[in-house]
């Protein structure tokens, strides 16, 4: 994936990410190989790594580039795919996805990366790190391979919460435009709602309410609003931040993950399929590598939790090596840019932008000395 962007104040110090060693498809064997790939690119990184201490004390040991750099917390207990949130929050502590989100939380790591549950890891990381004021329902914000220039689209929300009203949408486009402003450099991102067609009149009435809500907002907040966008809009470069609820972006994020594994396999068959075609794919070789490269869904791999007090980057369940030391890269590097002080920064200045629409919109036009625009952080 590209990185996030460069920033001139940061980048002197370590990075201390939180890591979640268990939960995921593979086990800690898969975890533990993926920060140690990450250790050997970036010397800038550290981790405290949760889970049972003998088990990974082991693993540990085999990785050289993780030699003095992985402070090991015991936690016995884990946390299953198969767990329902609301049952495994009455036993959260002792597990390794609590005891991740305790470090961030006491201010020992910057983020937290985990492959768990992401039912669990969302309830446990709104009870623990608390949601930012202003935030009703958090979002899981994603990059989306796209046709634009930065390579990415943000998208959000893919699975936090199925449901989303019109204000929802409204936080979510704020903190999308928010996420792609700091992460991938663009100083007024093109936001889209996503919908069964760009026609103001289509979909449902949550969605024309949050039209109008994103539309009023868009100067004040340094975006630009395209209005309703479709899906195949969402690898497109009609705009930059796709906003959805989590239902619709779950469901987007499995079909585009399974597209293009079909895709791989389908070129893999075609490729084999006389000696011919073997000997093009031989001549296609660098060419296929970077059309594997670009698709493949273990480099873009980890959702940022956004509107909670502190950063949680959520891996893929099934995550291998690749996949986890990407999430863990995308970790370091909103660490590194103090993404969740300027997300903050954001969210505070749109509940001035919101109080400031009320009270337009309350005043009697002969009193009314016009709107006080909220004030918000250059780079926020």
């Amino acid at each position: 994936m590209t990185s996030l962007k460069d920033h001139s104040q940061t980048g002197a110090g370590r990075v201390v990410i939180s890591v979640d060693a268990m939960g995921g498809d593979r086990g800690p064997a898969a975890v533990v190989a993926g920060i140690s790939a990450s250790a050997r690119k970036n010397p800038r990184l550290d981790f405290i790594l949760h889970g049972p201490e003998a088990e990974l004390s082991k693993l540990v040991a085999r990785r050289r580039p993780l030699e003095g750099r992985v402070q090991i917390r015991d936690a016995q207990a884990v946390v299953s795919m198969e767990d329902k949130p609301s049952q495994i929050l009455r036993r959260a502590k002792g597990t390794s996805m609590h005891s991740t989100l305790e470090a961030v939380r006491a201010g020992e790591a910057s983020v937290a990366v985990s492959c768990g549950n992401t039912g669990a890891l969302m309830a446990m990381s709104m009870l623990r790190l608390r949601k930012l004021p202003g935030v009703n329902r958090p979002a899981i914000a994603i990059l989306w391979p796209s046709r634009n220039p930065q390579g990415f689209n943000v998208m959000l929300d893919v699975g936090a919460d199925i449901r989303a009203d019109a204000e929802d949408l409204l936080k979510y486009a704020l903190m999308g435009a928010s996420y792609a402003r700091n992460g991938l450099d663009l100083s007024r991102p093109r936001v889209g709602l996503l919908n069964v067609g760009t026609e103001e009149h289509k979909g449902r009435a949550e969605l024309r309410e949050a039209h109008e809500l994103i539309a009023a907002q868009a100067e004040k907040a340094r975006f630009d609003f395209v209005g309703f966008v479709e899906g195949s809009d969402i690898p497109g470069n009609r705009c930059d931040v796709i906003v959805t609820d989590g239902f619709t972006g779950n469901v987007a994020l499995k079909t585009g993950e399974g597209t293009a594994s079909l895709i791989g396999d389908l070129l893999r068959e075609a490729f084999a399929y006389t000696p011919l075609s073997r000997l093009a794919s031989l001549l296609a070789l660098t060419s296929m590598r970077r059309l594997k490269k670009r698709i493949d869904p273990r480099r873009v791999n980890g959702g940022v939790f956004l509107g909670l007090n502190g950063t949680v980057v959520k891996s893929h369940g099934s995550a291998d090596a690749t996949g986890v030391s990407a999430a863990v890269k995308l970790a370091f590097e909103l660490a590194d840019s103090g993404f969740t002080d300027r997300l903050a920064a954001r969210v505070a200045s749109t509940d001035g932008l919101a109080q400031d629409a009320d009270a337009e919109k309350d005043a009697v036009a002969p009193q009314d000395t016009g709107p006080q625009t909220g004030k918000e952080t250059p780079s926020s």
